[in-house]
């Protein structure tokens, strides 16, 4: 259970990045498609923005959950994640991959050190 923290954030990183690789490189139209639907159903960009960051959310969440046979360790990867992917989007506008990568994983560590690690 000791080191459950550390594992939890590289399985988020590596999820971040089956998500980015799975959305861009293999269902890139679709994605773009149904953002234009979801645009025009909804009555703002944040709105839209929200879901978004909810839909990926819910990818971690499945991802998580079966990696770790654990539903608690899921909810909770796509939570912490979900809110640092908004808070960072509304305080830091473009971050390049490796400062992204590196925020995302030491905030999650830290998160799972707290949950986990004591």
């Amino acid at each position: 259970m000791h080191l459950l923290w550390f594992y939890v954030a590289i399985a988020l990183a590596v999820s971040d990045e089956v998500h980015s690789r799975l959305v861009w490189d293999y269902v890139r139209d679709f994605y773009i498609i149904f953002g234009g639907i979801l645009s025009s159903a909804l009555d703002s960009v944040l709105e839209t923005w929200i879901v978004h960051e909810t839909l990926e959310a819910c990818f971690h969440f499945i991802f998580i959950s079966c990696v770790f046979f654990s539903l608690k360790v899921g909810f909770l990867a796509a939570l912490i994640h979900f809110l640092l992917d908004v808070s960072h989007s509304i305080v830091i506008r473009h971050m390049p991959w490796l400062p992204h990568r590196a925020l995302h994983f030491v905030s999650e560590s830290i998160f799972f050190i707290i949950i986990f690690g004591f």
